[in-house]
């Protein structure tokens, strides 16, 4: 059976390597070709076991080969960037990203040590050691990465929870528990082959990960231009950046805005962004999150669906409407996910959507 699992495992992730290259879908090209080198990567630590299983005299496991186990060592490191790649596609390497490359070479010199003298306990423990203390840090960095996105998607979409890459933070905890579990499996079997249980878990791993990077939308679905002004506008996350509007053009502004908001409805659109929110009141994206952030104290989040829960609250309470489901409404009133529209109504009332229902009937 363990042998069925590892076939799927390594031929699992060479194809899901060979279709994130490929990226047929055409999106998020920078995250998904580093999704699949990690893939690759991945797939090496049971290329001994898939040798193994063929006819093929090797004297030699193929993971004792010091190139081999450096590409192995940078599996994390890749990892880590595409997750950058997802949360900033026009991400631009820097000399500062040659220090990741420090913990890939730290990890080939002890490697060098400990099969010179392959007898030391210690030398090996030292070697699991590190190489779980690698993947805790890029992990964890990972996912500080992905927290930061999750804040940040706010200041120019109004609907996140395609673009959230809740995904790969479940990856993540699913990659950290694995690399625990590895560590203390190869410290006390270090001789025998990674069990059942944990290849089953990394087999789900590779399942979660095609169907989810599969179907994971492109998450900056504008041009290069559009793109950068998001960008730049995610970076100044602090109420002290720079003042770009006057503070009697902001009194202005703000009540144009409202107008346009309580007029126009733009947020019954439920792809409304702060690109497309500029456009109607001519402003750039950064003045219009300035606005927002100063003016009404709030992000463009908040700002837009705060106005989605007060339309739902209004049909809600019309009797007339009685006859649609709440899911509709919420669907009419700009929501497109039921998740989206449950935690937001309950952030913004207190209370779940069919509670307010209730409450409104009693009255």
């Amino acid at each position: 059976m363990n042998t069925i699992v590892v076939i799927l495992i390594f031929g699992g992730l060479f194809l899901l390597f060979f279709v994130l290259i490929t990226n047929p879908l055409n999106a998020n090209k920078k995250a998904n070709f580093w999704l699949g080198i990690f893939s690759l990567l991945f797939s090496t630590f049971w290329l001994d076991e898939i040798l193994k299983l063929t006819k093929l005299d090797f004297t030699q496991d193929i993971s004792s080969f010091l190139p081999v186990r450096f590409f192995q060592f940078l599996t994390p490191v890749v990892f880590y960037y595409s997750t950058v790649y997802f949360t900033n596609p026009d991400y631009r390497f820097e000399k500062r990203d040659l220090l990741h490359l420090i913990s890939p070479f730290i990890l080939l010199i002890v490697l060098l040590f400990e099969q010179q003298y392959p007898a030391n306990k210690t030398l090996f423990t030292a070697l699991i050691s590190l190489i779980v203390l690698q993947a805790i840090y890029f992990i964890t960095y990972s996912y500080i990465k992905i927290q930061h996105h999750k804040k940040s998607i706010r200041l120019f979409s109004s609907n996140t929870v395609e673009i959230d890459l809740k995904w790969l933070e479940h990856i993540i905890y699913a990659l950290l528990a694995l690399s625990f579990f590895i560590a203390g499996y190869n410290i006390f079997f270090s001789e025998n082959d990674l069990n059942l249980f944990a290849n089953t878990f990394v087999l789900f791993i590779i399942f979660f990960i095609a169907f989810n990077a599969l179907k994971q939308k492109e998450i900056f679905t504008l041009n290069e231009t559009e793109r950068i002004q998001i960008i730049q506008t995610k970076s100044q996350t602090n109420i002290e950046r720079q003042k770009v509007i006057d503070d009697d053009e902001l009194i202005f502004l703000k009540e144009k805005l409202i107008k346009i908001m309580e007029k126009d409805k733009p947020f019954l659109d439920s792809d409304l962004s702060l690109i497309s929110l500029s456009k109607l009141i001519n402003l750039s994206p950064h003045q219009l999150s300035y606005l927002i952030n100063v003016g009404f104290n709030k992000n463009f989040f908040l700002f837009v669906n705060k106005y989605r829960v007060e339309l739902v609250k209004e049909l809600l309470a019309n009797k007339s409407n009685d006859n649609l489901s709440i899911l509709g409404i919420a669907f009419e009133s700009g929501f497109n996910s039921k998740t989206a529209f449950n935690t937001t109504f309950k952030k913004f009332t207190h209370q779940t959507p069919s509670e307010y229902k209730k409450s409104r009937s009693t009255l």
